[in-house]
C-alpha cells in the first residue's frame, strides 16, 4: 500500500513460549504478518525473551508497538493498551519471566536518547502461566480482538503524518 509508507512502524512481539499465556506476543505475530503483509512501512520482529539483544531494533524504531502478556491482576484474556510513560511503570510490576530484560532495553534506549517517537504496548492478561506451549482456550479466543487493536493502531499511525 503506497499510502502506508510514510510512517515507519515496528511491531515487536515478546514472550516465553514455554509458559502458555506468557507467549501471547509471539502467538499473535502470524495473524499480524498475514493482515499487514501489504504494508510496506511495517516491520514485525519476534523478540521472544531476547532482552538486551532487542536494543538495536528498539532504537531503530520510529514508532514502536510492543505486544506482551501483562499480569495486571485482571480477568484472563483482558486486553490492555499502555502508551508512553505508562509502559515503564507497568514493567515495575513483576509481569513476566523476561520483563526485567525488556525494561532495561527501554531504559537504555531512553538514556542513549534513541527512544522511539511513539511507543504503545498491547497486552493480554494471562489465564495461566503454567508450563505449556499453547495458549489457554480463553486467551486463544481473544487473539483476534488483540490483532484488531494492533491493526487499528498501525492504521492510525499510518494515516497521520
Amino acid at each position: 500500500m503506497n499510502n502506508q509508507n510514510r510512517t515507519k512502524i515496528t511491531i515487536l512481539g515478546i514472550g516465553n513460549t514455554l509458559f502458555s499465556d506468557e507467549s501471547v506476543g509471539i502467538h499473535l505475530l502470524p495473524l499480524l504478518e498475514s493482515a499487514l503483509q501489504d504494508y510496506e512501512n511495517v516491520e514485525i520482529i519476534e523478540g521472544m525473551t531476547d532482552g538486551m539483544k532487542l536494543l538495536g531494533p528498539v532504537e531503530d524504531a520510529e514508532n514502536l508497538i510492543i505486544i506482551d502478556a501483562i499480569n495486571a491482576g485482571k480477568e484472563g484474556g483482558t486486553i490492555m493498551k499502555l502508551e508512553g510513560e505508562e509502559i515503564p511503570a507497568y514493567f515495575g510490576i513483576k509481569m513476566s519471566i523476561h520483563q526485567l530484560g525488556f525494561q532495561e532495553v527501554l531504559l537504555a534506549a531512553k538514556m542513549r536518547e534513541r527512544y522511539p517517537k511513539q511507543v504503545v504496548m498491547f497486552g493480554m492478561q494471562p489465564s495461566s502461566l503454567d508450563l505449556g506451549v499453547e495458549l489457554t482456550k480463553t486467551n486463544q479466543e481473544k487473539l483476534g480482538d488483540l490483532a484488531k487493536e494492533v491493526i487499528d493502531q498501525v492504521n492510525c499511525w499510518s494515516n497521520v503524518r
